[in-house]
């Protein structure tokens, strides 16, 4: 059974930093796709940041220069640093594991649960 568990979401002032962290079981990270994806109340899920199966990056506009996401093969565990934090960033953070099934590159997404971060202005 494949599980992803975020955890680090809170309450933090404009400016402020947060690490977000997601640990996975049940499946290995590395040659995989991971990834956070965010939904803010009345709007879409959309994407935040994506380390890739070859781990290249790609950040969503909004948060390029004040995010970064990293992993941990080893720990089988993926971080989100958000600095820089604003109230347009509120919303539930979702981590993402896009499992490659085989060599034609069909995939699986796993999704956790959600952790809520709330920026105060």
């Amino acid at each position: 059974q494949v599980q992803l568990v975020e955890s680090g979401g809170g309450l933090v002032q404009a400016g402020g930093p947060l690490r977000l962290v997601c640990t996975v079981t049940g499946r290995k990270i590395m040659g995989n796709g991971v990834g956070w994806y965010r939904q803010a109340p009345g709007k879409e899920r959309e994407l935040v940041a994506f380390s890739s199966s070859a781990e290249t990056t790609n950040y969503a506009a909004s948060v390029k220069g004040r995010f970064t996401i990293s992993r941990d093969n080893a720990k089988n565990t993926l971080y989100l640093q958000m600095n820089s934090l604003k109230p347009e960033d509120t919303a539930v953070y979702y981590c993402t594991l896009r499992f490659i099934i085989n060599v034609e590159g069909a995939y699986k997404d796993y999704w956790g649960q959600g952790t809520q971060v709330t920026v105060s202005s």
